[in-house]
């Protein structure tokens, strides 16, 4: 399994930027927030990111005639339709989407991933949301990208974003090579806060230790917001922004005026 310290498949967070995307956010403070007394935990997809990374990564790869259009187009607008309302099963979730990696190597998706980053991903990534991150990053705190998506797909954007810290779902690798299947414990809904617990746990820490903030859209991170000090929402589904609105959460639209 790889480690939630951001590297996988030989890689890192901490990486340089990849060959032919120039830099966008940069880094304030100690993006490692080692003395940090604060935490801030960010959902990526349509949080962050306007829209879905798995959706997103579907639709190019049948655009790129890699997946057949009449064998995924239904199946991923359906897993996509239950997912918003939190009806989908988590493991039926990542495997469909890992399934779209297995028979590969990292190295044989290298290519495509970089494409995929800077044609469909850049372009849907607000200015706000950079600040936003940065924000954190120039007040010292521990800042860390938290995303259901796997960490092949959200590791490049992680950087474009400025994290030095992620916890993803981990795909499978046998001899090399994507199985199509995870490992370890999946990073949605309360799997979100046992990966959290246990990534703080190997740095020495705990999440009492922190005053801890939370921003994501879905109802599917209502066990993480309601395990944090303050939850925000960001462009909130219904059931969530019900739930806000009752509770009193603050709610963020980080499409005004980008």
């Amino acid at each position: 399994m790889a480690h939630d310290d951001g590297r996988a498949h030989g890689t890192s967070t901490d990486e340089t930027t990849p060959a032919g995307i120039g830099p966008l956010a940069t880094r304030h403070a100690s993006p490692g927030g080692e003395h940090a007394s604060r935490l801030a935990l960010f959902d990526l997809d349509h949080t962050l990111l306007l829209g879905d990374s798995d959706v997103l990564w579907c639709d190019f790869l049948m655009d790129q005639g890699v997946l057949a259009r009449t064998d995924f187009a239904q199946r991923n607008a359906d897993i996509e339709a239950r997912y918003k309302t939190g009806a989908v099963d988590a493991v039926e979730f990542a495997n469909f989407y890992l399934s779209t990696l297995a028979g590969r190597s990292p190295a044989q998706w290298e290519a495509m991933r970089r494409q995929f980053l800077r044609d469909v991903i850049m372009p849907r990534i607000p200015r706000a949301s950079i600040d936003l991150v940065a924000s954190h990053q120039r007040a010292g705190d521990l800042v860390v990208l938290t995303t259901a998506t796997n960490r092949f797909l959200t590791e490049l954007t992680a950087q474009r974003l400025g994290f030095a810290h992620v916890i993803a779902t981990e795909p499978e690798l046998v001899d090399g090579v994507f199985s199509g299947a995870t490992t370890g414990v999946l990073n949605m809904r309360g799997g979100k806060v046992t990966r959290l617990h246990a990534w703080l746990q190997a740095r020495g820490t705990q999440l009492q230790c922190f005053e801890s903030t939370g921003y994501s859209d879905s109802i599917n991170d209502l066990p993480l917001l309601e395990a944090v000090d303050h939850a925000v929402v960001v462009h909130a589904d219904a059931r969530l922004a019900a739930i806000a609105a009752e509770r009193g959460w603050r709610s963020l639209d980080l499409t005004k005026g980008d």
